[in-house]
């Protein structure tokens, strides 16, 4: 059964302290790549003072119109699937179509992370991005305050959504105005909430409550780029090379489609297919293999269990070595490919001490709460290209996804 795919361990978890303003260190300028279907990536300390976020500019329009808005600091998280906006960052009277249940009640998403939880409704919007457009999709609206016609109030958070996690609805808790998960997956939940009720999903919000409801998958919330007309079997992130100590800010260039034109090659790099129902690999890491590992921009660090590496005292979930640790893993897909990672782990308190203005940081890992997982977070993007080839298109090298490739 497919599971409910949020942001992963690390995704607006672990977020050090940064804030805006002074120099920039040692390190490769903005990695720009040309073509009409490229989007700018920016990291930076985003509207709440983060570090190791990628953030990219999102158009949404009233379905069908000309009534666009542009969303900047949206977190581009290939860990999770869909478009999610904070309402808050709408302008005043914009207003998205409500996605409806059967019952003619308006559909709510509790949308589960590893350290919270962000509710709000479900509605309509063409979505733009790059040169590409998905009409008519649904998108989160987190933190929806609207009251819909005949209710005495918004829809509130059934007891059953949270399960004891902290809310994530406004943008300082959440660290960006909204997230566009572009992962190997369609959809946010697939097949299991299209065939039941999924408490901590879906719900149909009538006037006296909320309760959980099944969605086919057509009409769950859905990765954007999957409905594109053109370039719709991947992306490919690319980021440049960091120093040691960081930087303030890291340009980079989400390029949308693999093998489907001159700038979207695969070429050689190392292709890893994935578990079909969950997108994972194997990691083995000091003679350990994990096999619920993954990439995911989305997560701010290196994710992963040491017991040998001391803990922070200042950032709580990183790690502080003493001096500087040079580790490697090995990368093993379904299909038996495997590579060789080599990456280093430094004391996040001592980086934020010494550059407390610095966003990227390409050093920093942490423990991961996920069991039997390794999570290749955004540290691991720093110079590199990283392909992510969505479920049941084909793309580098004739091989259907779900694969990641670097």
């Amino acid at each position: 059964m497919r599971r409910l795919r949020g942001l992963a361990a690390g995704a607006s978890v672990l977020l050090l302290a940064a804030c805006g303003g002074g120099g920039s260190g040692s390190g490769g300028g903005p990695v720009v790549v040309p073509g009409t279907n490229v989007a700018g990536v920016i990291v930076d300390a985003g509207p709440s003072g983060t570090v190791n976020l990628p953030f990219v500019t999102v158009t949404v329009c009233v379905p069908g119109t000309t009534t666009c808005t542009n969303v900047d600091h949206v977190l581009l998280d290939t860990g999770s699937s869909g478009l999610r906006l904070f309402a808050s960052v709408l302008p005043s009277g914009f207003t998205l179509p409500q996605s409806m249940a059967p019952t003619g009640d308006p559909v709510y998403e509790c949308m589960t992370f590893a350290d919270g939880y962000s509710w709000g409704s479900v509605r309509q919007a063409d979505v733009q991005l790059a040169d590409g457009t998905a009409s008519s999709i649904a998108i989160h609206l987190i933190g929806d305050s609207t009251v819909p016609a005949g209710y005495a109030a918004a829809p509130a958070v059934p007891a059953d959504c949270p399960n004891g996690s902290p809310p994530e609805n406004t943008v300082t808790a959440f660290g960006a105005n909204g997230v566009i998960g572009l992962s190997v997956f369609k959809d946010d939940c697939g097949s299991a909430c299209a065939t039941a009720a999924v408490a901590g999903a879906y719900y149909d919000c009538a006037s006296t409550g909320c309760s959980a409801v099944a969605v086919l998958e057509s009409s769950q919330v859905v990765n954007p780029v999957y409905h594109f007309a053109t370039n719709n079997n991947g992306i490919i992130l690319q980021l440049p090379t960091i120093g040691s100590a960081g930087q303030l800010a890291a340009r980079g260039s989400l390029v949308l489609g693999i093998d489907t034109q001159s700038n979207n090659a695969l070429g050689s790099h190392v292709q890893l297919t994935l578990t079909p129902l969950q997108g994972y690999f194997t990691t083995t890491y000091k003679g350990t293999a994990m096999p619920n590992s993954f990439i995911d921009s989305g997560s701010n660090g290196y994710f992963f269990d040491d017991s040998g590496i001391a803990a922070c005292t200042k950032n709580a979930g990183f790690y502080c070595p003493s001096a500087r640790l040079d580790l490697s893993a090995n990368n093993t897909g379904q299909n038996g490919t495997s590579s060789t990672v080599n990456f280093s782990v430094v004391s996040a308190d001592t980086l934020t001490l010494a550059n407390p203005t610095y966003s990227a940081l390409p050093n920093v890992g942490g423990g991961n709460s996920l069991a039997s997982s390794f999570d290749w977070g955004l540290p691991f993007f720093y110079g590199r290209s990283v392909y992510v080839g969505f479920e049941g298109r084909t793309g580098g090298n004739g091989v259907a996804g779900p694969y990641v490739a670097y």
